[in-house]
């Protein structure tokens, strides 16, 4: 969420026309089409969508500040006097979690991990017993909830959440 994403179409001979079809989970369908005869791009898809033409790489699709409404299919047309060529990529978009660590009411920690996509995985150092509860945001984030429960009576007053995720791994401590 909010980087960057480039998908390239396959270069095959000189370009006559290049159609990237957009199939977001959000928006609905749009197109972009590049036209050699003409110079000239068309587009019904949102501003953060634009088509780069640079000298000897292949065409792309850059989608800037992408979110999750544009997770979906993308598939790319190239046109040459070689053939017409298929390119598809499935968008998946992380979403990294926010992490925040407190003192319940009862003096126990309590480990969030906040609208991450997909949901983070929770554990406690020292080892817990406890479980995580899951709960599912409209957007498709979820929020991650575990509130530690000790193992043993030898427990240091210093327990650490640590938190494993595709966009990353995160850990914060806390004395309650």
């Amino acid at each position: 969420v909010g980087d960057s994403s480039v998908l390239t179409c396959p270069l095959k001979g000189a370009v006559t026309m290049l159609t990237w079809r957009a199939s977001p989970k959000a928006g609905g369908p749009c197109s972009l089409v590049y036209r050699a005869d003409r110079n000239q791009t068309e587009s019904n898809c949102s501003d953060n969508m634009n088509l780069t033409f640079r000298a000897g790489l292949a065409p792309a699709l850059e989608i800037q500040q992408v979110g999750i409404a544009q997770e979906g299919n993308y598939t790319c047309e190239m046109v040459s006097a070689e053939g017409n060529f298929y390119t598809t990529y499935h968008l998946t978009v992380l979403a990294p979690p926010r992490l925040s660590l407190y003192c319940d009411e009862q003096g126990s920690p309590v480990c969030e991990a906040a609208v991450g996509k997909p949901p983070a995985q929770l554990r406690w150092v020292p080892e817990s017993s406890s479980t995580a509860e899951e709960q599912g945001h409209d957007n498709g984030t979820v929020t991650v909830l575990s509130r530690f429960t000790a193992v043993s009576t030898r427990v240091t007053n210093v327990t650490t959440c640590m938190v494993s995720h595709p966009a990353g791994n995160w850990s914060e401590s806390i004395a309650c």
